[in-house]
Formats: C-alpha cells, sequence, structure tokens
C-alpha cells in the first residue's frame, strides 16, 4: 500500500542532518507497515526490535546507553548483523520502554552513522516521564489514510493524482465517479486494515468488522491510560464527540455521570493519544492563528471518519443512499472529512471562527493558511446567498483574499462575491496540501 510518508522517509534517509526518527500517530494507523516496508526496499537487512512483544528486551536499555553496547546485545538477540549504512535499525512500541527512547540521543551523538526509526503509540504519556532528547531526534506524523491515499490503495493512481492537483473542473463523469469513491471512503475510512478488508472482499460491511475491532482495541489501551482517568470516562468521552463531532464542545455536556475536571481530564488525554483532534476558536485578524486561539471555545474532530459510524451507531442503511454527501449525518461527515484533511495541509494547526452577540451567532467551519493568508472555509450544500455567516466574515476581515465553500457543486469562481464553491474531494489541496506520489 503505497503511503505519502514513504517519499519523506527516504528524504530522511538521505538527509545530511539526519537524526534518529520517531514515527508518531495512533494505534492501526500502518506505521510498522510503512517503516518495514521501507527498510527492506532501501536497506540490505533490517534489524526489528519490537519491545511490546518482548518485554524481556527492555534489560538491553538498563545501564549504560552506549550505542555500540546497545547494538552488540541486540545483534545476539536478533541473530543478525546491524552495520551502520546497510542496516535499518526499527525500535518498535518504543513507548513501552521510556528508557529506550532516552538512547536515541546516544545513537545521535555517537552511532551517528546508523539509520534508526522508532514507532509507537501512547508515546505522549512515556515523554512525561523521562528526560526527552530534544533536539537529538526527529518527528514524523503517519495518519490514517487519505481520500487521496484510498484512491491509490483501490488501484486509480489517475485519480489520486487529480484531487491532489490545484482544484479546477472536471468534466461530469469524472466528478460522479470521485463522489461515489468519496461516499465509500465516509464509511470505510482510512485506516488500512479497513481499507484492506473492503478491497479484498468488495464488501463495506468487512470494515465495518475491522472498525469494531479498532474501536475494541482502543478501549482495552484505556487501561494503560490509568491512573490518569476512569477508563468509563474515557469511554463515554469518546462516545460523545463523535456523535457531536463538529460542534463546540462543553465538557458538561460530554456525560451526566462523570464531574466536568473528570472529563476535561479525560477528554485532554484522547486528544493527548490522537483519538480526537481539538480545533479551538480564534481570533483571524492575523497571523499566526494560534496567538489568539481561545482555551474555552473549541470543537473537536475524530481522528477518522470511519469510526464515527461505529461509535454512533449510525443506520447505514438510512444516511449511505442520501444523495448529497453533505446531508449524511447531518452534515457531520462532510465537516468531519475536510477537518481531518485539513489537520494535514495544515500541518497540525486547524482553527475555527465563532462569534457570539445578543443579537445573531456566526461561526465559520474553518480557517485556512496559505501563502500567509487567511481563508474561511464553509462545508454547505447551499447557494451563495444562503452563506451569512461567510458573508460577515467577509465583510468583517478584509484581510481574507476569498471564502472556500466545499460543497458537492462543479467547481465555480464567483469573484463579485469574493467566493469559490470547491467540490469536497479536493479538500486537501484547495487548502495548501501539497503530497508526492
Amino acid at each position: 500500500m503505497k503511503r505519502s510518508i514513504d517519499r519523506k522517509l527516504l528524504d530522511w534517509k538521505t538527509s545530511a542532518r539526519r537524526k534518529p526518527l520517531i514515527l508518531r500517530g495512533t494505534r492501526q494507523v500502518g506505521k510498522t507497515y510503512s517503516i518495514t516496508r521501507f527498510g527492506e526496499e532501501q536497506f540490505e537487512s533490517i534489524a526489528l526490535v519490537d519491545l511490546e512483544r518482548n518485554p524481556d528486551w527492555h534489560r538491553v536499555f538498563q545501564g549504560d546507553l552506549n550505542p555500540r553496547r546497545v547494538c552488540a546485545d541486540l545483534e545476539i538477540l536478533l541473530g543478525r548483523k546491524i552495520t551502520p549504512g546497510k542496516t535499518l535499525l526499527f525500535i518498535d512500541e518504543i513507548q513501552a520502554c521510556p528508557r529506550a527512547i532516552t538512547a536515541l540521543r546516544y545513537f545521535h551523538e555517537d552511532l551517528p552513522e546508523l539509520h534508526v526509526v522508532a514507532a509507537g503509540s501512547l508515546l505522549e504519556f512515556a515523554m512525561e516521564e523521562l528526560s526527552f532528547p530534544v533536539g537529538r531526534v526527529q518527528f514524523l506524523h503517519l495518519s490514517p489514510l487519505t481520500f487521496a491515499e484510498y484512491l491509490l490503495a483501490i488501484g486509480n493512481e489517475e485519480a489520486a493524482r487529480r484531487v491532489l492537483e490545484l482544484p479546477s473542473g472536471v468534466s461530469e463523469t469524472v466528478h460522479e465517479f470521485l463522489s461515489r469513491e468519496l461516499r465509500r471512503y465516509f464509511f470505510i475510512g482510512g485506516f488500512p486494515e479497513s481499507v484492506v478488508a473492503y478491497i479484498e472482499s468488495g464488501s463495506i460491511r468487512e470494515s465495518f468488522e475491522v472498525q469494531a475491532e479498532i474501536v475494541e482495541t482502543y478501549r482495552m489501551d484505556f487501561a494503560k491510560y490509568a491512573p490518569r482517568a476512569d477508563k468509563r470516562c474515557l469511554n463515554a468521552v469518546l462516545t460523545s464527540v463523535a456523535r457531536n463531532v463538529t460542534r463546540q464542545i462543553k465538557y458538561s455536556r460530554l456525560s451526566t455521570d462523570f464531574s466536568q475536571p473528570t472529563l476535561k481530564k479525560a477528554f485532554n488525554l484522547l486528544c493527548m493519544a490522537g483519538l480526537i483532534k481539538r480545533i479551538p476558536s480564534t481570533d483571524p485578524s492575523g497571523l499566526p492563528l494560534g496567538a489568539a486561539a481561545s482555551d474555552k471555545k473549541f470543537k473537536a474532530i475524530m481522528a477518522d471518519i470511519g469510526l464515527i459510524r461505529y461509535l454512533t451507531g449510525m443506520p447505514v442503511e438510512i444516511e449511505q443512499p442520501k444523495a448529497d454527501l453533505l446531508d449524511i449525518y447531518r452534515g457531520a461527515l462532510a465537516e468531519q472529512f475536510v477537518g481531518q484533511e485539513m489537520v494535514l495541509s495544515q500541518k497540525g494547526d486547524l482553527y475555527y471562527w465563532s462569534r457570539q452577540a445578543k443579537s445573531s451567532t456566526a461561526e465559520i467551519d474553518y480557517l485556512a493558511v496559505v501563502d500567509g493568508k487567511i481563508f474561511p472555509v464553509e462545508v454547505k450544500s447551499g447557494a451563495a446567498g444562503r452563506l451569512k455567516s461567510l458573508h460577515l466574515f467577509m465583510c468583517r476581515y478584509h484581510n481574507a483574499p476569498r471564502g472556500v465553500v466545499f460543497s458537492m457543486r462543479p467547481y465555480a469562481e464567483l469573484p463579485e462575491q469574493k467566493l469559490v464553491f470547491i467540490p469536497l474531494y479536493f479538500a486537501f489541496s484547495a487548502t495548501g496540501g501539497r503530497a508526492e506520489l
């Protein structure tokens, strides 16, 4: 399965300033697969050290952390040589052994010619418990498959290339094809195993079974969050956020069974784990948007659109056949899709705008920063005349070149209103995203 991370890994391998690399991401997004394939294709050998499956190997990282001594011990355990320039040392599930994270510093300082990659989930929890080697490691983040990567996975590289290009008009036939595949993606989601289950069986129902297994794996992981949070509260918050995805979050509304401080702690831990993404409201008067971000007013999206169906109990037989993708689950899936594509195009920094007034309220779904300019982004099925909040925003903030409306309408520019209508499937490229296949 070809991923956009492949190019980034190759760039890391050949970089003159290469440092040990940590690949972050939630469970089941394909970290182990991507690094293993990279190692097999780009090196003579790969030394895979799985610290979750082999807890007794943690002792290798006790005592002194001289990288040559560590490698010598690992060579015995693995039964193979670790040769700088020829071997990729891959430390998987590194969060299981915090001392191994510390050891990365010494690989950088004392054995820089060896290519070292580590991967893991819940890394933020492990990092809280140690002196992290700041400045001595590099990071990459792997998310579930984007829509373009999904198109690659089903074997249509040309379609993937098209949605990664700058938006423009497409033929009616191509528009219908991309809309049909986007509808499938709404329900299959981007977890690699879910996509593979659909490809191999031709049935979306098979992917649903995978999603159920993934969610249950996450729930079993909740025991690892202790004593930080109650696992029952974590489950309640995860389910509630899925049901209210893209809506403003009020802790007291997430559950009636727990106190607000308990709910807040659970919400923040789920954000740390990467299962949900916090999107603050901000003042778009200038850059950076994060400087004016609110601590109290925010909404959230899920890590992957495919999880929403399972967590909400959404009736697929009712929602999937709806003609307009923006009508599915009250429009929440379309807004979730644009949000998760924008998390990548905006390099993790995503915000929205909300104004509360006595006479009226206004809200813009997202804000995109492209080439140093701020663009308000709305996900709407209506005509230009019904975009009240967007028109208000454009009148109030003259620094915005134009407003972006994602819908299932064909591509259209309305220069007199400073608006552009763009089909949903261009969400990544239309908001500044650039990726190489």
